[in-house]
């Protein structure tokens, strides 16, 4: 069985790997321009595209080209990353030549700044990074500025693209795709609507509670580290800090786009939860949405945000301890650790419904006969079932989609049975 948490903090280790620059609240993106010139005067700024006319963008491009700075606005940013296009991406930067990448946008900008460096810095396919460390030194510097509060990539040193060869989503993770600075400033997010405040949102929290409930990982520090070593003392505390400003705010963000105190919360939670999945890693709710995704063609956080009630549901038996953390970090009062586990649930699942993400897989058109080759897929990226406290066994997983599949949590029975 796992140790309880508490006694696990005292004995364990922990890991922080983050921009050496964070900065968060209004109006602290009066220091990209700064920022960006610390590293050069070519800057190549990575945008969605709807973003590139907004006056933020323009006062801000106007401000680093008042100092000096040759700025090439790049466009070609597609929902969920497809290879092909970043590979276009990589060229169009070789040939500006940046000395600096700004990433400008919600987490696909994010990501797909992160990869450009890469391949200005290292050429190739992307196809050689693919998986942990195998990015073979640093990047360009990378100054990210999210307008969402959902992806933590601002922080993170992993992105996730589509591969069409590969059925499925794939990440590319290495200490060296952690942007030099990161510039949240909840202001930027005020015009998101109401779904994509939802769908970030969510997963952020999906990333503070897989973060939480990530397993002890045996770790060989004489050697060259995983980039996700599993729980440890400092992702502890930032999860569920992020849990505490994220739960109570949500739902106020997507009904009122203009609450700016909740539109602050959420951004902060979420910039701490990817200072908590950063080294630790998130588990199930990620492995299971990227097939689900690329069979679907949702966006991220619905499918996130869909999986963590089944995933949570599914751990109640193997980590109620830690479960009961985190119903405590919503707002439960319950003594029992397992009543307070399963309040947990219950609060992450109504949350969830709260703000508009469907109940069942089979709401946004998964077939039940495509649920096996969902786990088969899930189970090929082994950096992310290899965190779950579950362990990687494929009838659990498709227990968990049967659930999800079905809309109903009671068809995962509490065995009590540890999954590692």
């Amino acid at each position: 069985m796992l140790r309880d948490g508490r006694a696990a903090a005292a004995a364990g280790t922990g890991t922080l790997r983050l921009p050496p620059r964070i900065h968060v609240g209004y109006g602290v993106r009066s220091q990209i321009p700064p920022l960006l010139a610390e590293h050069g005067s070519r800057v190549f700024a990575v945008v969605d595209p709807f973003l590139a006319g907004s006056p933020h963008f323009v006062e801000l491009v106007a401000a680093v080209r008042a100092q000096g700075a040759d700025v090439e606005v790049h466009t070609d940013v597609l929902p969920e990353l497809p290879v092909g296009s970043l590979t276009a991406s990589g060229a169009a930067a070789r040939a500006f030549a940046p000395d600096v990448v700004l990433a400008y946008g919600g987490g696909s900008s994010l990501d797909a700044a992160k990869l450009i460096a890469l391949l200005v810095s290292h050429g190739g396919a992307l196809a050689d990074y693919y998986g942990e460390n195998n990015v073979p030194g640093p990047v360009l510097p990378i100054v990210a500025v999210p307008t969402t509060a959902g992806t933590g990539s601002e922080v993170t040193p992993v992105a996730v693209i589509s591969d069409p060869d590969q059925e499925m989503k794939i990440g590319i993770s290495s200490p060296h795709l952690v942007p030099v600075a990161a510039v949240v400033d909840p202001e930027l997010t005020l015009g998101a609507p109401p779904a994509v405040t939802a769908y970030a949102g969510i997963d952020a929290l999906v990333h503070a509670l897989e973060s939480f409930t990530a397993a002890e990982l045996p770790i060989g520090w004489g050697g060259r580290l995983p980039v996700f070593t599993g729980q440890n003392l400092f992702a502890d505390q930032l999860a569920l800090e992020a849990v505490r400003r994220i739960a109570p705010s949500l739902a106020r963000a997507v009904a009122d786009g203009s609450d700016r105190e909740a539109r602050a919360e959420v951004a902060y939670g979420s910039l701490l939860a990817g200072m908590s999945f950063g080294p630790t890693g998130t588990h199930l709710s990620h492995a299971l949405q990227y097939p689900i995704g690329a069979i679907t063609k949702t966006p991220h956080g619905l499918g996130t945000g869909l999986m963590i009630p089944y995933v949570l549901q599914a751990c109640v038996p193997v980590i109620p301890e830690r479960l009961a953390r985190i119903g405590e970090a919503l707002g439960g009062v319950e003594a029992d650790p397992w009543v307070a586990a399963q309040d947990a649930v219950d609060r992450v699942a109504a949350l969830c419904r709260a703000i508009g993400i469907p109940l069942s897989l089979a709401e946004i058109g998964v077939e039940h006969d495509q649920l096996e080759r969902i786990a088969d897929l899930a189970l090929r990226a082994r950096r992310l079932v290899d965190i779950s406290p579950l362990g990687s066994d494929r009838q659990t997983l498709l227990t968990i989609l049967e659930a999800a599949h079905a809309g109903d949590r009671t068809l995962i029975a509490a065995t009590g049975r540890s999954g590692r």
